[in-house]
């Protein structure tokens, strides 16, 4: 009782609080736009949105129902030109201070969720008091009813979802060209300063040999000795570069075997555990490997170490590495790029890395890769709750009745004749004339869309496992 008096009293306090603030939004947007002072606009966007999302959090602790931003992604920050000026427009400036500012107020002016935030603080005091009886009442009831009104108006909309995930995207395959660009650098600085050399050196040896053959047979012959080291060499430095592109044994023999190959050439006393049913694809084995590599590398190099442990393990459909050497700790990514690669590699496949490292050790570092094991596609779905399951077996149950014999094999007999004087159980066919077809379309219209329901309840329960099952199953 005194919880729903709370939750009254702190509804009823904040629509005394939305009046004036719908007044000062109303006056700061007027000025914005009727006299030119358009300063005041973003300042009352931030504070109309800064209301939204009390309520939003409100109802998510007291309904459970978690209302989703809809705010399309920020802009990104101004970049230079060529020549260090900015460009906004057609205007070019010295510094990004204007530019940001107006690829800002372009943002909250042509976001769709700045006006609904708008509208519903304008019409949300008045709802609460219309809704204060009910939660007098019903209190349950009214704070549902409640919520629901605000999911209409401050819940994410199709194309927020859709335009936050293109920014998503965006990010991440700028990401995986930033990091793929840095592997080929890195491919080209190794070829260049150790295998292209060597192989001139060897050009350089055997031009001496030519002029030596004749002259100096020996000498001719300690030379080709030295070519054929360096030839040696040579092949032992491309194969360390292919390795470093894709080694053969990740992509022979798995992830598993790869990671204990690693643990064997590495100088720190590494123990491998994993439990891996199935073999993830090529291009995330890549990414866990060499993540496994550089972690490994700066243990030993940097962490000063001696034994690490490497687990790898399958939860439903994600893919979990933990990393855990004794080393000296202090690790930071900002300090380094080691981290930040592989960062880099992991966002790639939407993963994320965790880093505990205090100082004096030990350091545990934890990356995640979601949706990327087969079991993610044929999992079992999640248990919906009991009335859901009741409603979806009656609609099933019930369906086929208006969609098939009261709508469909009806209107079958309506074209073909029938005579509606003899007994049936057409419901529709022993209505007045005028009427029979109106009711068949209906009843078909019925039936339709309570085997729509029957499908969407259960898919909105969980769309993703839904859809997966829906998918074949890979081949592992």
């Amino acid at each position: 009782m005194l919880r729903r008096f709370g939750r009254l009293a702190v509804l009823l306090a904040l629509a005394g609080v939305q009046v004036p603030a719908v007044a000062l939004a109303a006056v700061m947007l007027l000025l914005s736009f009727a006299l030119g002072m358009v300063f005041l606009f973003p300042p009352q966007v931030r504070m109309v949105r800064r209301v939204a999302q009390l309520h939003r959090r409100l109802v998510a602790r007291w309904t459970g129902l978690a209302i989703e931003p809809p705010y399309l992604p920020a802009p990104p920050p101004p970049v230079p030109q060529a020549d260090g000026m900015y460009r906004s427009d057609r205007t070019l400036y010295k510094t990004p201070r204007v530019p940001a500012w107006n690829d800002r107020f372009k943002w909250l002016l042509t976001d769709p969720a700045t006006w609904r935030d708008e509208v519903w603080l304008l019409f949300d005091p008045l709802v609460k008091v219309a809704l204060v009886p009910l939660f007098l009442v019903m209190p349950g009831r009214g704070m549902r009813v409640y919520a629901l009104w605000a999911d209409l108006l401050l819940g994410a909309t199709a194309a927020s979802r859709l335009a936050g995930q293109v920014s998503h995207l965006r990010r991440t395959r700028n990401l995986a060209a930033d990091s793929q660009a840095a592997e080929m650098r890195r491919i080209e600085r190794d070829l260049h300063d150790g295998t292209q050399a060597r192989l001139v050196a060897i050009g350089m040896t055997l031009g001496a040999v030519e002029q030596l053959v004749d002259t100096d047979p020996d000498a001719a012959k300690a030379l080709l000795a030295k070519a054929r080291d360096a030839s040696s060499e040579t092949l032992t430095e491309l194969r360390r570069v292919i390795r470093g592109i894709h080694p053969p044994v990740l992509a022979e023999r798995g992830l598993p075997d790869a990671v204990r190959a690693l643990a064997i050439d590495s100088p720190l006393q590494v123990t491998v555990n994993v439990d891996l049913p199935h073999r993830p694809d090529a291009p995330v084995e890549a990414a866990v490997y060499f993540a496994v590599s550089e972690l490994l590398s700066n243990a030993a190099r940097h962490g000063d170490a001696r034994t690490a442990t490497v687990d790898i393990s399958a939860h439903g459909g994600a893919l979990r590495v933990t990393v855990t050497d004794d080393g000296m700790g202090g690790a930071d990514p900002s300090k380094g790029s080691g981290l930040a690669g592989i960062e880099r590699r992991l966002a790639a496949f939407d993963g994320v890395l965790a880093l505990h490292s205090p100082p004096g050790g030990p350091t545990t570092v934890t990356m995640e890769l979601p949706r990327v094991l087969p079991e993610y596609w044929f999992g079992e779905l999640p248990e919906m709750p009991r009335w859901k399951s009741a409603l979806v077996i009656g609609l099933w149950a019930t369906a086929w009745c208006p969609t098939f014999p009261q709508g469909l094999v009806a209107g079958g007999h309506k074209l073909l004749g029938y005579d509606g004087d003899n007994p049936s159980w057409f419901l529709a066919l022993h209505l007045p004339e005028p009427l029979q077809w109106p009711a068949i379309l209906g009843m078909t219209a019925v039936g339709v869309i309570m085997h729509a329901m029957a499908v969407r309840i259960p898919a909105r329960h969980n769309r993703d496992p839904w859809l997966g099952q829906l998918l074949p199953r890979p081949i592992c």
